[in-house]
């Protein structure tokens, strides 16, 4: 693959990797080295050098070939190599993963070629999937909802203003964050489709239970995951409950297998009734041996499991708190240079017209001063425009990289409360046999009492005489 031509999808700002090359969305690239682990090497067309992710790319083809109808996801999984699974990108394009070593390719990893056919060029830019416009002219609020409408005219800042045809929003903003628009844009593909991931569903924010305040999406996952903790410390606290009536119930044990009751029990119904009273200790002992493993093998470990659990995912939430903030400066800034770019024109305009009406020296300065205004101005909206969609896809990644660790430290909590119960279950069944255990020679000297025995063996010692009494004679 290296010397292969790629595509970038996606703005990447290179701070992921020591040597990351920064580049935005649509800018081509030569793949220079594809070893293992997902990111690539590879030269710009100026030159610059660094690393990227594979994912962030799709690769151009270099000879035409026929393409291969494809039938459905069932087959293209059916005939991938083992550890490897086909998804879906923003964009529709199909990409492969290794899951046992997190590799992506846009590659099909078989011995057939299966390069994926790159898409034909758009007009309109993507970014972190979401579809954007070229140049975007106007703005309506809304609260705090905003529909973005694209030039029908392309007009360079600076020149008069022109009559615009106005075409349907390709975009819209809320809460600072910019989607596509449901009703032009074409329905965008899962990141990881049909597995209800946590990348995929928590976007856009929404109302509180009560309706007054908004919450981020990101901030119902984290309370998803403080919650969890919470489980997780009453289960232990439940825990500590069933140890303590284990122990009173031990100590209870052993103080009644201690009793003095009926101790004077003769004959085989006598051993029998010592062994039951010593079976009682036994079961003491079980029990304190179920409650001593029960706080090193599972109130312990759930305790225990992640302390620092709140403080990482208070960084968590500070980390993508900021990132949010920035980018709210930096879209507040594209609306302040959006404004300021209708000032200019208006301006030009008026300053235009002025021209037509009555021709002046005085007047001409003035127009080339204002077009040089209205072109520093739209400068400054399309650096504001590019600062925004960097933060943004900054954002974007943090999103994706962040909800899949909790996504993983979700699954890693559950699945580790689910050993330790069942731990729980098997030192219970444990402690059922070793109780059964203690009344088995309680049966066996039960099943051995004999009444005529007994008997026997009390008289020989107690007797007193065997000649009976008879008659008195005269």
């Amino acid at each position: 693959m290296s010397g292969s031509r790629c595509q970038t999808l996606y703005p990447f700002s290179g701070e992921r990797h020591r040597q990351g090359l920064r580049f935005a969305a649509g800018e081509l690239i030569t793949v220079l080295q594809v070893p293992d682990g997902g990111w690539w090497e590879g030269q710009k067309e100026d030159g610059l050098r660094g690393w990227f992710p594979a994912s962030y790319v799709q690769l151009l083809e270099q000879k035409p070939r026929k393409s291969t109808p494809q039938t459905g996801e069932d087959t293209l999984n059916g005939h991938l190599p083992p550890g490897w699974q086909s998804y879906m990108s923003p964009q529709g394009r199909r990409y492969y993963v290794n899951t046992f070593t997190n590799e992506t390719t846009w590659e099909r990893p078989s011995s057939v070629p299966g390069t994926p056919k790159s898409p034909a060029s758009q007009k309109s830019a993507a970014v972190n999937g979401y579809h954007i416009s070229g140049t975007p002219a106007y703005q309506l609020d809304s609260g705090h909802m905003s529909l973005r409408k694209a030039s029908g005219d392309p007009q360079t800042p600076g020149s008069p203003a022109a009559p615009r045809r106005q075409s349907k929003e390709s975009s819209l903003t809320i809460n600072c964050v910019t989607f596509p628009h449901p009703d032009v844009m074409p329905e965008q593909q899962l990141l990881k489709p049909s597995e209800w991931s946590y990348c995929d569903y928590f976007w856009a924010d929404k109302k509180d239970s009560q309706g007054n305040n908004t919450v981020s999406g990101f901030e119902i996952l984290l309370q998803k995951q403080l919650k969890g903790k919470q489980m997780q410390k009453e289960m232990a606290e439940f825990i500590r409950e069933r140890i303590k009536i284990e122990e009173e119930y031990a100590k209870n044990l052993s103080k009644l297998s201690q009793n003095s009751l009926a101790s004077q029990e003769e004959g085989t119904l006598g051993e029998a009734w010592a062994q039951l009273k010593k079976s009682l200790a036994d079961e003491a002992e079980v029990h304190l041996k179920f409650s001593s493993k029960l706080q090193s093998e599972v109130e312990k470990p759930l305790l225990n499991f992640r302390e620092n659990f709140k403080k990482d995912m208070k960084k968590c939430d500070h980390h993508i708190a900021d990132l949010r903030k920035q980018l709210a400066s930096r879209y507040t800034a594209v609306e302040k240079a959006r404004k300021a770019l209708t000032e200019r024109q208006k301006d030009l305009e008026v300053k235009t017209q002025q021209l037509e009406m009555k021709l002046s020296n005085k007047t001409e300065e003035e127009i080339k001063k204002a077009r040089r205004k209205s072109t520093q101005a739209g400068d400054d909206l399309m650096r504001c425009v590019d600062l925004y969609n960097q933060a943004q896809s900054k954002w974007f990644e943090e999103m994706v990289t962040t909800t899949l660790e909790l996504e993983r430290l979700e699954v890693e909590r559950v699945e580790m409360i689910r050993q330790h119960l069942c731990q729980y279950t098997q030192l219970r069944h444990e402690t059922d046999m070793f109780n059964q255990s203690t009344v088995e020679l309680v049966d066996q000297l039960l099943r051995k009492v004999d009444p005529a025995k007994d008997r026997e063996l009390w008289v020989k010692e107690h007797k007193t005489g065997d000649i009976r009494p008879v008659d008195m004679e005269i």
